[in-house]
């Protein structure tokens, strides 16, 4: 086995093992193949690994294969983040809210059986909310499958119904699938650990805000928004809490003696320096940097720096190879 393999693949690899059905192994595979290190040392591993998923696949047969390939969201945007909860919390109509999706909404319980993606405007980039069926004791393995692949979740609870019983709830039904939320149990080893905003929902039904402070005092470890999906209040407060738990910068480039792009920026994970940029601009360029010009976090506008300096939120870079 190639060294440097995260505790994530191994936690995939023992679902695997674990797995009695097809569909299961499948989504076990994935997930080993999602957070596997892309190096030479892990090409075999990788190959050998779409090998498995391509006879598994076959295993299955045409229909229950395209209905399998359907239910994958790819990822678009800066992020993809899944919309979860139990049921009847206002999950799809707050999606509807916040994006062009258009999922079932309706006032009784199970109205969404399917993923549906939608996009998610945030200042000058959008993030990829997934609403998805409600969590019930038993998921679908698809469904805890979109949960482990994406890059973070937006629990929906309803404040009128208990909101701490049900995000215990969730809390319990994903440990035993090995997932974590936030810092809930983020020391234990080979938890997939998701970072995770709470939209405290229907705040109309809780007019003493109750409900709502028991829920931030529970989990205070959690960054918790008091919406009304109905009333769309809250939202903007939530667009702001789900980008800021990313964990993601924006950095624009310019060319010298131009004036640079801040509608498309370039979108990296906190802590990125001057080369990481250089290599999302092209995969090549960051071996030819010499230097570069930096705008915003540093202490003089235009000051040079190395491949290692760290950026900030907002830097423009000038490129130099």
């Amino acid at each position: 086995m190639p060294a440097n393999l995260p505790p994530q693949y191994l936690e995939a690899e023992r679902n695997f093992r674990a797995a009695k059905s097809a569909p299961e192994k499948i989504a076990a595979l994935e997930e080993m193949l999602a957070v596997m290190p892309k190096h030479k040392g892990t090409d075999h591993l990788r190959a050998e690994l779409r090998a498995r998923i391509a006879k598994l696949s076959e295993s299955m047969g045409k229909k229950l294969a395209t209905q399998r390939a359907s239910l994958i969201i790819e990822k678009e945007g800066a992020a993809q983040v899944v919309v979860t909860g139990p049921t009847n919390t206002g999950k799809s109509q707050l999606v509807a809210c916040m994006t062009k999706a258009s999922p079932a909404v309706a006032e009784y319980p199970f109205t969404t059986h399917s993923a549906t993606p939608g996009m998610m405007e945030f200042e000058n980039i959008q993030v990829q909310l997934v609403d998805t069926p409600p969590l019930t004791e038993e998921p679908e393995w698809w469904l805890v499958n979109a949960i482990r692949r994406a890059d973070g979740l937006l629990l929906v609870v309803d404040l009128g119904n208990d909101p701490v019983a049900q995000a215990e709830f969730v809390i319990a039904l994903l440990a035993r699938k090995r997932i974590a939320l936030g810092k809930a149990l983020s020391q234990e080893e080979a938890m997939n650990v998701k970072k995770t905003v709470v939209a405290a929902n229907k705040t109309d039904l809780d007019p003493g805000g109750q409900s709502l402070r028991a829920l931030r005092e529970r989990y205070a470890d959690l960054p918790v928004v008091a919406i009304s999906a109905r009333d769309r209040s809250g939202l903007e407060d939530l667009r702001y809490e789900i980008y800021r738990f990313l964990d993601i910068i924006r950095v624009y480039t310019k060319t010298p003696g131009s004036k640079p792009d801040f509608s498309n920026p370039i979108i990296l994970p906190e802590g990125s320096t001057v080369e990481n940029a250089a290599a999302a601009v092209h995969k090549d360029f960051a071996a030819r940097l010499k230097y570069a010009r930096v705008w915003g976090s540093g202490k003089h506008d235009g000051m040079m720096v190395k491949r290692d300096h760290v950026l900030q939120d907002g830097d423009v870079i000038e490129l130099h190879a």
